[in-house]
């Protein structure tokens, strides 16, 4: 029991320091709560974030804001088609020393930190991109066949421009499934655009200040995995992401008709992460069939692909999902 009552203190403390990191985001990124509470959901599962939206909507601002806010070292790369590997990892340099000897010393590049942003990194090429593979998924990079770390704890949030496709390169499967959530990033509405206006067009901005440290926001990742999830939520996740594949046996006609390819294995896992980083942000104590509901989009859109025929019928994959997941949500919840 006093285990439990500790992990319920953690729990609510944890709560009201993300209410506080809110607040602060906010002085610098006006309203967008959706996409205020989705890039810190990334964050505090431990994980990385795709934003797209057009430009000027304030996705470097946010993510800088993040730096400040959550205690992290950032660091920016605008990823350009001419961008090397190299110059995302760094490289080794050869050195002659006062007394004439020489060395190869490594020069670290910007991934050693421990928040990236990667801006606009489809406009990169797939050489290029792959460069952060390993380093999304084991938080290390090989350089000369030498294992080196990066920070702790470390985080991509990248950047697209969905509209401008010239000059271009996709991101592969493999990579978009590195990312925890997509987040898009749509236009403010006019309240909040009066007030981006008027709060931007001063003589001084409003700054955030620093709410969380690095260590403080690896605490809050070891306290979200530690947050109960009911069997039933478990048995949901595992219904959805299933029903999402057109090739399995549960899938509905929707998916098998719209479908090409759907969400693996880490679906699940981003799934199981973020519904508890959904209730914490709502201050409750464990996740609900309504955060399945809330998370689906952004866990699962990254990780599917309509057929040409869809296409062709202009549907779209987010309301494919939606539909999806309230069907199982109506099933689970009536048994």
């Amino acid at each position: 029991m006093a285990n439990d009552a500790d992990l319920v203190a953690h729990i609510e403390t944890l709560g009201a320091k993300l209410g506080e990191a809110r607040t602060s985001i906010s002085a610098r990124f006006i309203g967008q709560q959706r996409v205020v509470d989705l890039t810190l959901t990334a964050l505090i599962c431990g994980g990385h974030a795709v934003l797209i939206g057009l430009p000027g909507l304030g996705k470097t601002r946010l993510v800088d804001t993040l730096s400040t806010v959550m205690g992290l070292d950032g660091n920016r790369i605008q990823f350009t088609p001419d961008l090397m590997p190299a110059d995302i990892l760094g490289s080794e340099v050869l050195e002659t020393t006062n007394d004439g000897s020489r060395a190869f010393r490594f020069i670290e590049g910007p991934v050693f930190c421990q928040l990236l942003m990667a801006d606009e990194i489809n406009r990169a090429s797939p050489r290029t991109q792959s460069a952060l593979l390993q380093a999304m998924q084991e938080k290390e990079v090989t350089i000369a066949g030498q294992h080196r770390p990066l920070g702790v704890p470390f985080h991509v949030l990248a950047t697209q421009n969905p509209i401008e496709q010239e000059g271009t390169y996709p991101l592969p499967e493999a990579q978009l499934d590195r990312f925890l959530v997509q987040i898009d990033v749509p236009y403010p509405d006019r309240d909040t655009e009066k007030d981006i206006l008027i709060a931007t067009t001063g003589v001084e901005e409003a700054m955030s200040t620093a709410v969380f440290t690095a260590q403080e926001l690896l605490d809050a990742q070891t306290v979200l995995r530690r947050m109960p999830v009911g069997e039933n939520i478990v048995e949901m996740i595992l219904d959805l992401v299933r029903a999402c594949r057109p090739d399995d046996a549960t899938a509905p006609d929707i998916i098998r008709q719209s479908v090409s390819w759907g969400p693996g294995p880490r679906a699940a896992q981003a799934l199981m992460l973020t519904v508890r980083a959904a209730a914490l942000l709502d201050g409750r104590l464990a996740p609900s069939a309504e955060d399945i509901r809330t998370m689906a989009v952004p866990v699962l859109e990254h990780r599917m692909a309509l057929s040409f025929a869809a296409r062709a019928r202009g549907e779209s994959i987010q309301g494919i999902i939606n539909q999806v997941a309230d069907q199982i949500t109506a099933v689970s919840a009536a048994a």
